[in-house]
């Protein structure tokens, strides 16, 4: 258990959260969510001890051990993949150094042996015969390969090292374990490991993620971090998504009768409650949540942009042809023997274990780069659009302002009320408009890209990961734009529930070729025969 009492954390004038008390206990997983900049990642900081608050308290039993997700990726260049891991359990490394270190003296004394025989003691008494075995079992899990474990971390790739850190702050059982984007750079299959791990865990889990699909899956509780407050909330994101939802509708409402809105709260809250017995804390949860009272529920300040793709033109039915498509970079081939098929009214989601390779193949298809051979047919009725992973290109010029940004893609003769109202569409309002480009966050570019994306009206779109640097409202809400979009999608990501609820077709680019599937991408996971396929063509 750990518990905070009247937090506070403020920066000058301003309050990222005031007087938050919040126990968190053992058995439960807590998602903490808010807006870009609300302070989620500081919240998890001040848990662990590396941020003192403005005020406040958090208390814990000393004997707990608190485990915390590092994000410094070059912190243990000079170690082996194993010793980095098993540095998760600090006491038991240092006594695994401590007891190495006495055995490789040359003049290993009669003190020695008793201080080696005590420290041997302890190794053993702190799991330590296991720890290899325990820490191969976490990469395993992660999908790291075997052969690679007595490798130093400067040898090991970036998105491998992100893997490496989650193995370490999962390592040896700690009694709190905070995790802060635990899911970023792990593939389909160590997410699904990683859900059943923490669904496993009996202890306190705290979690800081934009992936609404593993929050939904791991998480009984939800602490939302608004009104410079944090509140707790049982249940998982759609419970607190939805529930918000509703509760905002009742206050909106104040000409009408609020008892209808009262109901359907109460049934939905009935709902959930039945649902709950699906959780491994189906009994505690279901009481948890029959308690719940309207007053519990209070609706976010939070604001959602509007994504709305219209199609120009209607699409037919042949969107693109590929065949035999190769691309080679300088002595190296890329990718080759890449053939499939799109049609219209279907939404297509690409991925492979490298990402560049579906980047490189994104910016053939949409004229950005020549392939090697192959060719590639568009459909006659395509109007194709692109949006990029990298949009560095777009904001190249510094000192324009927003609405003359969007006049780019409008044309000349659209005015400044036009563009205003698309960058109110995606929360650019008031006097926002008019500031530079240069100010923007990585997440306020994402969202110009969409208003950019808007006044094409493509029918085909191309999309490379689309949700980075997006906050939880604005993934949902292209999410949704997307859904509804009529014309064609050809698209990567990372969000689970992106892919689930938009893909009717799936296809896997290897450097020796591709696999094509017809279906949702879970149906597609669990294809083993797919799945063997596509071993042959990474082994080729």
């Amino acid at each position: 258990m750990i518990e905070v009492s009247n937090l506070t954390l403020s920066f000058g004038e301003d309050k990222l959260f005031e007087n938050v008390t919040i126990k968190f206990t053992k058995g439960n997983c807590y998602g903490i969510i808010g807006a870009n900049g609300a302070g989620k990642s500081t919240f998890l900081r001040i848990l662990h001890g590396d941020l003192d608050p403005s005020k406040g308290d958090v208390f814990y039993d000393k004997n707990q051990r608190i485990s915390y997700l590092e994000q410094d990726q070059f912190k243990y260049d000079d170690y082996s993949i194993l010793d980095v891991v098993i540095m998760g359990h600090e006491e038991l490394y240092k006594t695994m150094i401590e007891k190495n270190n006495i055995y490789m003296k040359e003049d290993f004394s009669e003190a020695d042996g008793f201080k080696a025989a005590e420290l041997e003691e302890k190794f053993a008494s702190l799991g330590g015969w296991e720890a290899e075995s325990n820490a191969e079992i976490l990469l395993n899990g992660l999908r790291l390969k075997e052969n690679d474990y007595s490798k130093l971390m400067s040898e090991v790739i970036g998105e491998d090292k992100v893997k490496i850190l989650l193995a370490k702050a999962l390592f040896g059982n700690p009694d709190i374990l905070l995790l802060d984007e635990p899911t970023n750079h792990l593939d389909f299959y160590a997410i699904k490991w990683l859900e059943q791990f923490i669904e496993d865990f009996d202890k306190t889990v705290i979690v800081v993620s934009h992936d609404r699909h593993f929050i939904n899956n791991v998480c009984t509780h939800i602490v939302d971090i608004d009104y410079q407050k944090a509140t707790l909330y049982v249940g998982n994101y759609d419970f607190w998504k939805e529930s918000s939802a509703l509760a905002s509708k009742m206050m909106q409402d104040t000409n009408k009768r609020k008892e209808d809105k009262i109901k359907e709260l109460q049934e939905f809250i009935a709902r959930f409650s039945a649902n709950a017995s699906k959780s491994k804390q189906a009994t505690s949860r279901k009481k948890l949540l029959d308690k719940i009272t309207l007053d519990d529920i209070r609706p976010t300040s939070r604001r959602y942009p509007y994504i709305g793709l219209m199609c120009q033109r209607n699409l037919g039915d042949d969107v693109i042809e590929v065949n035999d498509l190769s691309l080679d970079n300088e002595n190296e081939t890329l990718f080759k023997n890449i053939s499939f098929n799109i049609y219209g009214h279907e939404k297509v989601y690409f991925f492979s274990r490298d990402d560049a390779l579906i980047t490189n193949l994104f910016e053939v298809l949409a004229d950005k780069k020549q392939a090697s051979s192959g060719t590639i047919k568009w459909g006659i009725t395509v109007e194709k659009a692109y949006f990029p992973k990298d949009n560095s290109d777009f904001f190249k010029t510094k000192n324009i302002n927003l609405v003359d940004w969007l006049r780019q893609f409008s044309g000349e003769e659209q005015g400044e009320a036009f563009c205003r109202s698309y960058l109110g569409k995606v929360l650019f309002s008031h006097d926002e408009p008019l500031k530079k480009v240069s100010v923007l966050s990585g997440g306020e570019k994402m969202r110009l890209m969409f208003a950019r994306l808007m006044l094409q009206e493509a029918n085909t779109i191309i999309l490379d990961q689309p949700t980075n640097h997006l906050d939880l409202e604005s993934i949902s809400s292209v999410n949704d734009g997307l859904r509804n979009f009529k014309g064609s999608l050809i698209f990567s990501s990372h969000d689970f529930e992106f892919i689930e609820t938009l893909a009717n077709k799936v296809i896997e680019i290897t450097p020796n070729g591709c696999v094509v599937f017809e279906g949702s991408f879970d149906e597609f996971l669990d294809n083993e025969l797919i799945q063997q396929r596509i071993e042959e063509l990474y082994n080729k």
